[in-house]
């Protein structure tokens, strides 16, 4: 059975167009609403450097665009992608911290200095 191409095409050129729109939508609104300032790291931005100010979505559902901005906040890029990679590390089950904790240290750097102290 031969994949009509042109078809699986005009989905995907569908998709990306509705997402561009979406995100222009509530992009536009939340730079008019919260300051453009990263909300975590606070770097501050101008209309030069715009482009590199991103919204996040606190729950990280795409389409919870409630008008007066509640599920947004302003981030630069960098603590962008920290935040979703914490997120999808949280979904994996990964906590950083515990994994650390959870192997203790094996190795004793002043294991001898007992001995070279006596010397």
């Amino acid at each position: 059975m031969a994949i009509n191409t042109d078809k699986l095409d005009q989905i995907v050129a569908d998709a990306r167009q509705q997402r561009e729109k979406r995100l222009q939508g509530y992009r536009e609104q939340s730079l008019r609403i919260h300051p453009w300032i990263c909300g975590r790291c606070g770097r501050e931005f101008t209309r030069e450097n715009l482009h590199e100010l991103t919204v996040h979505h606190k729950d990280h559902n795409h389409d919870n665009n409630p008008p007066d901005g509640s599920n947004w906040e302003n981030l630069c890029l960098y603590c962008h992608d920290n935040e979703h990679q914490r997120h999808v590390d949280q979904v994996r089950g990964y906590d950083g911290m515990a994994a650390a904790a959870s192997k203790p240290a094996t190795h004793n750097p002043f294991a001898a200095l007992g001995e070279l102290l006596k010397k």
